[in-house]
């Protein structure tokens, strides 16, 4: 195993300082980019999708729970396997409390090709609690790309897309997949990929901390049980 260099007291504080001037220029250029994405246009969506969830049938306007934002995760199961993707799995592993997303006017749930009633068990197994839906009648996989034709067969690939909703009015702003979800799973991770982000002053563009009737989140972080859903 090939391990760090070993070095004085006085020599790691002088390399900490180099490296955080690069850590810092990250940072903004992160910055500079989630605003990017957030200035991306939008299109909307007109097609009617049907899930099947815990409470039964539901629309794509049904999966924002009344809120101004979707963030779904396109989970691999197809409708022959057994069970879920190992690597979606540990990305749902790593998805902190909803309630944090909730208070900034922001739903997160899992989607996937499996019916229902293989997606269920395998929840209940890996202890999950988030919402999961099935989109085994619905075009959903395919019109966002998570669900690929290659030589004659369907291929499934991990993804996440990001919705926003005005009454009932909804549009697609963005999506990534495969190594696009490398770094994702926090509670600001997830947000930076919306058209809203974390909804805070000092996030461009402007005028987006409190549109479509999110919550301006200059309220502090507050413990998960202490926020008003």
């Amino acid at each position: 195993m090939s391990l760090p260099e070993i070095v004085s007291r006085e020599q790691w504080r002088a390399a900490r300082a180099n490296l955080l001037v690069k850590e810092k220029a990250a940072m903004r250029a992160r910055d500079a980019l989630n605003a990017e994405r957030r200035r991306l246009p939008m299109v909307e969506v007109d097609k009617e999708y049907v899930f099947e969830g815990g409470d039964g049938k539901a629309t794509l306007y049904d999966l924002f729970e009344g809120r101004p934002q979707l963030v779904v995760h396109h989970f691999m199961f197809a409708p022959e396997w057994d069970a879920g993707c190992r690597n979606c799995s540990a990305f749902l592993d790593q998805i902190g409390h909803l309630a944090h997303l909730a208070a900034r006017g922001t739903t997160f749930a899992a989607v996937s090709r499996a019916p229902y009633t293989k997606i269920l068990p395998f929840k209940a197994r890996m202890g999950w609690t988030l919402p999961w839906y099935s989109s085994f009648v619905s075009d959903f996989n395919h019109d966002f790309e998570a669900t690929l034709e290659r030589d004659g067969e369907l291929v499934e690939r991990p993804g996440v897309s990001c919705f926003l909703r005005d009454g009932e009015r909804v549009w697609h702003t963005y999506s990534t997949y495969g190594r696009g979800l490398d770094g994702l799973g926090s509670t600001t991770s997830l947000l930076d990929l919306t058209a809203l982000g974390r909804q805070e002053e000092w996030e461009e563009p402007k005028g987006r901390a409190s549109s479509l009737g999110a919550p301006v989140s200059s309220a502090r972080v507050r413990y998960h049980d202490e926020y008003e859903d």
